[in-house]
């Protein structure tokens, strides 16, 4: 029998088994409560189910509410062989690890092992919080305080993972000196290599049949080798990429280098604190360090900005930039002679000196590499550009298209590929995301939401609205929102494209709530973290939450805490940043239209996104606001809304209005009660 009808009749296997699974009188029905069958959701595990047996990729592109998860989890668990799960977010992770995939283990009886693999950041580090509770470095009360909850906690916890702890914030400065990373790890060398939770977790993820990770920790390791994924992946039969969207953004950040002055401050106090205890009469360590530490604040102040992004050839010959990057590579090179002298004197310093030479190569490496030379051979094209924050300076190098990057750790041993999201295309067309991931030719579906946007939602555009660049546009928003909201009776994410309009919202609903007396609690981000402002918005039940960029996506509220979803402009990139124009540069260059092919396309996934938080099931009903005018006004504004999900449409008031009654008559009526 020919390979070809053993893969068909796996298929065709494959095929029944997804139906009695998924269908009307199926496991799923019989044994979760609530759960009901979906055509698209059968679909879907069928494709899924039959690119595994065939090894093949899939781009799998999912309406909310078609039940994805489930989708490419059944399939994976019963026939995927070993598999990695990577997700967005380290809360969806979280939940596929402790909620979803447990429920699916238990309905298919599958003796499946499960293994969470987190970034090194998130493990506590013996020998860090060891050294730390020496030190007695903390400055302030709530930090010592944390210290003692984090020492307590170590000598529970089977994982060392710090989410379990939830006392401590995640935000908390604690856990920079109580965590190790890649540079400052002992390894093998550490006294409680044995006891350590990174290799615990590693070795975990390595024995087990499904691994779940994020993006981020995905990519890094493709690019550091520093997180268990390059042990993971050759093994690997199955990867599966949910929130697949996110993959471009998230996999240009680690194929790219960054390198920042933080990072060398943090060298200099390393190597301070090591030369003391291990090497005190072996050279004058603050003499040493301190015309570093000079240099490299020197480098931050080249821009007087609080926050700037510029690309290399933005930055003025004159700038002060270039003679104190020069400064810091020299008083670098002087602080290396040093720790090369004292080195034996203990693995920490010799740890300060692998770190400082990496440090300094990433700072010889950033340059313009003349692209027709033979050191260009073989290398991704790339910007070269700055990021100022009110501390810190990075140095970015950043490749204008991971295709060629991506495509080289696909290559090699046979496996399934599938990429899921609920927003990959732009009205059914995958060519932007194919070309950003280098997915050439493979197969690409989409399944709509099962959801009738129709009755449960309307699309409402204000007329009248100013143009999205003028200085009073963010108070017409506002003006605007003000009477959909209190129709709604709070139940409102207000989405803004920056933080700054974040905060002006934030200033002038807190007035307008006061002057007419709306009692509405209002949520901002910023003011706690995004799990937390959640719980609370849904606990208020008529809650107003503010957010930017962080709220447009992986949030899922549903039911009547929220009714109203205000974006306040289409979310294009800002046109002056460094990739961008380096990337619309390139396109030009080829005869692509810039604007057209990546811009749009890039904006329309993004607003998707946002339009997603509004029906999250069946009973959902809701309006969504979209203030910018040039949704009606450019030519580009219909192929825009025509991505959208299908709402009844409206530009008046007294429409939303009257929707806003009806459903809250709905609401209050016995029947509802």
């Amino acid at each position: 029998m020919t390979e070809n009808n053993l893969t068909s009749i796996a298929l065709t296997i494959h095929d029944s088994e997804v139906e009695k699974i998924f269908g009307d009188t199926g496991l799923l029905s019989s044994t979760i409560p609530g759960y009901r069958s979906r055509q698209a959701q059968i679909e879907m595990a069928q494709a899924i189910a039959q690119a595994i047996a065939g090894q093949k990729t899939l781009l799998a592109e999912a309406g909310t509410g078609t039940g994805k998860t489930f989708a490419y989890l059944i399939p994976a668990l019963l026939w995927g062989g070993k598999v990695i799960v990577s997700t967005g977010t380290k809360n969806l992770q979280d939940q596929l690890y402790l909620r979803d995939i447990p429920t699916i283990k238990k309905v298919l009886k599958a003796p499946v092992s499960v293994a969470l693999l987190k970034g090194r950041a998130n493990y506590l580090c013996h020998f860090h919080l060891e050294r730390t509770l020496q030190n007695g470095r903390l400055t302030s009360r709530e930090d010592v305080g944390y210290l003692r909850d984090i020492s307590r906690f170590i000598k529970t916890t089977s994982s060392g993972d710090k989410a379990e702890l939830a006392r401590v914030p995640e935000t908390a400065a604690v856990w920079s000196l109580v965590t190790s990373t890649k540079d400052n790890c002992m390894g093998s060398e550490c006294q409680y290599y044995q006891d350590c939770f990174v290799m615990k977790a590693r070795k975990e993820a390595q024995q087990a049949d499904v691994v779940v990770v994020n993006h981020h920790l995905f990519f890094a390791d493709l690019a550091l080798k520093d997180t268990g994924i390059a042990e993971l992946l050759p093994s690997a039969n199955t990867v599966i990429f949910d929130e697949a969207h996110q993959l471009p953004e998230t996999a240009t950040l680690f194929f790219g280098d960054s390198v920042s002055t933080s990072q060398i401050l943090e060298l200099c106090r390393d190597t301070l604190a090591e030369g003391l205890s291990h090497a005190r009469d072996g050279a004058e360590w603050a003499k040493i360090v301190a015309p570093v530490e000079r240099a490299a604040r020197d480098l931050r102040l080249s821009f007087p900005q609080d926050s700037i992004r510029l690309s290399l050839q933005q930055i003025a010959p004159s700038s002060e930039f270039f003679p104190n990057l020069e400064n810091l590579k020299n008083n670098l090179g002087d602080l290396i002679k040093v720790l090369e002298k004292q080195a034996e004197r203990a693995e920490t310093i010799e740890q300060c000196r692998v770190r400082a030479i990496g440090l300094q190569d990433q700072l010889d490496d950033w340059r313009e590499i003349d692209p027709n030379s033979k050191e260009a051979k073989g290398k991704p094209e790339c910007v070269l550009w700055v990021e100022a924050y009110s501390v810190s300076l990075q140095l970015h190098r950043t490749p204008l298209s991971i295709a060629p990057i991506f495509n080289k750790q696909r290559e090699g041993v046979p496996r399934t590929w599938i990429f899921a999201s609920a927003t990959m295309a732009v009205k059914n067309d995958f060519s932007h995301y194919v070309s950003q991931m280098g997915l050439w030719d493979e197969p690409a579906r989409t399944w709509p939401s099962p959801f009738n946007y129709a009755d449960q939602g309307i699309l409402y555009v204000p007329d009248g609205m100013p143009q999205p660049n003028s200085r009073e546009y963010t108070d017409a928003v506002v003006d605007a929102a003000l009477p959909v909201i209190e129709a709604a009776g709070g139940r409102t994410f207000l989405l803004c494209t920056t933080n700054k309009a974040v905060k002006h919202c934030a200033e002038r609903l807190k007035e307008e709530f006061a002057r007419h007396s709306l009692d509405f609690p209002l949520f901002v981000q910023g003011d706690a973290g995004r799990t937390e402002l959640l719980d609370r918005f849904r606990a208020s039940g008529n809650g107003v939450l503010i957010g930017s960029q962080s709220f447009w996506e992986g949030v899922d509220v549903r039911g009547e805490a929220l009714s109203l979803v205000v974006i306040d402009k289409l979310p294009f990139a800002p046109p002056d940043d460094p990739v961008l124009a380096a990337r619309i540069e390139a396109m030009e260059k080829k005869g692509l239209n810039g604007f057209v092919h990546h811009q749009l396309p890039e904006a329309i996934i993004n607003l998707k996104q946002g339009a997603g938080r509004l029906i999250r099931d069946e009973t959902d009903r809701g309006v969504l606001m979209i203030c910018d005018p040039r949704l009606i006004s450019k030519p580009y504004g219909k192929r825009i809304w025509q991505s959208l999900p299908a709402f009844s449409r409206t530009r008046e008031l007294p429409v939303v209005l009257k929707f806003f009654a009806e459903l809250e008559l709905e609401r209050a009526s016995p029947a509802n009660k």
